[in-house]
């Protein structure tokens, strides 16, 4: 099996240094990730391209991280479990029973919590 560095989606990644999505790239990025925002209007996050959808990332992919409204969860369900990562998770706004219960019956390991904090950071650390 070949090494390789974890990597992590950030889906609704943006531009924005005051949004929870810009901290998480930033937070994955200072954890030893490898980063791949995903937003379909952004072209380059954190200096980082940018991808329009979750299919066009490169895999593996270990850690998906979601920063987007429940609905648009909903709608990227069958992209997320088409990607194979090892663990999704569902930061704080962006969980739903549906989701949850749609992601677990493909047997998705779903964390509900908040993927900055995981990497041990506090998303207060970043500045905008």
């Amino acid at each position: 099996m070949t090494n390789h560095r974890r990597t992590a989606v950030i889906l609704g990644a943006n531009a924005l240094r005051s949004r929870f999505s810009n901290k998480s790239v930033r937070a994955h990025l200072l954890a030893g990730f490898d980063v791949y925002p995903v937003h379909p209007r952004e072209t380059e996050v954190e200096s980082l391209r940018c991808y329009p959808n979750l299919d066009a990332v490169p895999r593996p992919i270990d850690r998906i991280s979601l920063y987007v409204p429940p609905a648009v969860g909903l709608q990227e369900a069958e992209a997320i479990i088409r990607a194979g990562a090892k663990e999704v998770w569902l930061n704080p706004g962006t969980e739903s029973p549906e989701l949850i219960r749609k992601l677990r019956e493909h047997s998705v390991d779903v964390r509900i919590g908040c993927s900055i904090i995981d990497c041990g950071y506090s998303p207060s650390q970043f500045l905008e």
